[in-house]
């Protein structure tokens, strides 16, 4: 082998701490499920503690690794699931992939064959885990963006309406309320229709979660109206947790689904807000027509 460069050695550096990394993560997930799926993680993870003892060879450095990515992925995992956890933590590896092709393409026989080898397990532990998990939050994925799109365009336009037509805030989370629970349970009754419509078996638990979505949105869009006076603010603090929820939203498919981020994330901006605007200007006018004073 070519004697390594101060630039060759970052780039396995960085690969052997994720490696590290890894294998730690992948260690705890394992201990988290049962099964062949526990098999298979506790596989990966010692697979990826040989590729980090090969690369110590080379750099002779002990390397730590990173817990602060590992415990973010371990919080990821409990909240958002094991598919999307996973997902995140081989995002971070084809990062450091990039570069350690490039050093691969450097290399002689019989080193380059080492590490080709290396790239080439790497690869095949992303088909591995998309195979080997099965759980709610992703099987039910679209159901769980239904009734979150559904609230964030429906809701945000009607309290956008609510807003400057009533300008109560104690009023406006009453009538939000109740527009926004009659609304998710009309959803989830949709959702349950549509999946019998399919003959698909799981079409209770589908329904569910397009109900829970839809209504645990709405009290997120609702709650400052609880909590503010002023029913301006308290529209201007909505519209910031709907904001945030279309960022999560969409952060959440495009890792899971492998979709462009930026893409989903302007689409549903782009409608929840855009229909809020519309909503209320319709308010606005109704008041000035009508001649409504609360």
């Amino acid at each position: 082998m070519r004697s390594l460069t101060q630039e060759d050695l970052k780039k396995l550096i960085e690969f052997q701490k994720f490696e590290k990394t890894e294998h730690f993560f992948y260690n705890f997930l394992a201990k988290r499920v049962k099964g062949q799926n526990r098999g298979v993680l506790e596989k990966i993870a010692k697979e990826e503690l040989k590729h980090h003892n090969i690369l110590k060879k080379y750099t002779n450095k002990e390397i730590k690794e990173n817990k602060s990515f590992i415990y973010l992925n371990i919080i990821f995992s409990y909240i958002l699931g094991l598919t999307f956890s996973i997902k995140f933590m081989e995002m971070g590896e084809k990062r450091a992939q990039e570069n350690y092709e490039t050093l691969i393409k450097n290399l002689e026989e019989p080193d380059k064959e080492i590490f080709l080898k290396i790239l080439e397990e790497e690869n095949s532990h992303e088909n591995y885990l998309t195979n080997l998990i099965n759980e709610d939050k992703v099987n039910f994925i679209g159901s769980m963006v239904l009734g979150i799109n559904d609230a964030l365009i429906e809701l945000t336009g009607a309290l956008a309406g609510f807003t400057f037509t009533l300008r109560n805030t104690n009023l406006i989370f009453i009538v939000g309320f109740i527009t926004g629970f009659a609304a998710a349970l009309s959803m989830a009754s949709s959702e349950y229709m549509s999946k019998r419509a399919e003959k698909n078996e799981n079409a209770f638990k589908a329904a569910l979660y397009t109900g829970f979505t839809y209504l645990l949105t709405v009290i997120i869009l609702i709650y400052p109206y609880l909590i503010i006076n002023n029913y301006f603010f308290a529209f201007l603090l909505t519209l910031l947790m709907a904001l945030f929820i279309v960022f999560l939203t969409s952060l959440f498919i495009s890792i899971v689904k492998e979709f462009l981020f930026k893409k989903r994330f302007f689409e549903m901006l782009f409608l929840s807000f855009g229909i809020a605007l519309i909503s209320y200007l319709v308010g606005y006018l109704l008041r000035v027509i009508f001649k409504v004073e609360v």
